[in-house]
């Protein structure tokens, strides 16, 4: 459990400097003094900086995983799954940044069904991701959809692919959706 904490509090820590990270700060009421904080945060005005920020999102978040299966995940003490613990983080940016993220199956068992593809979108980033693209994007509904591979290597398989007949790296996802402020000009 206090590991937990602990990556769950390094996580957070890292991904809001790296939501900060190029986005120019919010000037206070007398414009005299910068302040930067989550309810200042605007919503992306275009596809290239929704994208920008969704690789950066999907980076921290796939470094993490790495990591974390590397660093915490201790088979004789497993008290929970390194990917369940960031879907207290995932909430956590919802909640604070509108800011939507889920897990993809790509190719790998179904271990939680939620992960399934459940509308169009995903399902075609199942298929763009299993080709190999490293993302798949959509603007849908003034929102902005994407979709990057998390990559699974042979110590992973044995929980996400049981019955396997090789130990080749396999490809999961993360589905990022933020709010996407379109101007027309």
């Amino acid at each position: 459990m206090k590991r937990n904490v602990i990556l769950v509090s390094i996580l957070l820590g890292s991904l809001g400097v790296s939501m900060r990270l190029g986005v120019p700060k919010q000037l206070s009421a007398d414009d005299s003094h910068p302040t930067s904080s989550a309810t200042s945060f605007p919503a992306p005005t275009t596809t290239l900086e929704a994208r920008a920020r969704a690789k950066l999102l999907h980076e921290a978040i796939r470094g993490t995983l790495q990591v974390v299966h590397r660093d915490f995940f201790d088979e004789d003490d497993a008290h929970a799954i390194p990917s369940a613990s960031l879907e207290d983080v995932f909430h956590a940016m919802s909640e604070s940044y509108d800011v939507e993220l889920k897990w993809l199956i790509v190719e790998t068992d179904v271990v939680n069904v939620d992960h399934q593809p459940q509308d169009k979108f995903e399902k075609d980033a199942v298929r763009a991701l299993k080709s190999g693209k490293p993302m798949h994007e959509a603007v849908q509904a003034e929102r902005y959809r994407f979709a990057g591979p998390i990559r699974l290597a042979s110590q992973c398989l044995k929980c996400h692919v049981k019955n396997r007949k090789s130990t080749e790296d396999r490809t999961a996802g993360l589905l990022i959706s933020m709010p996407l402020v379109q101007r027309s000009f």
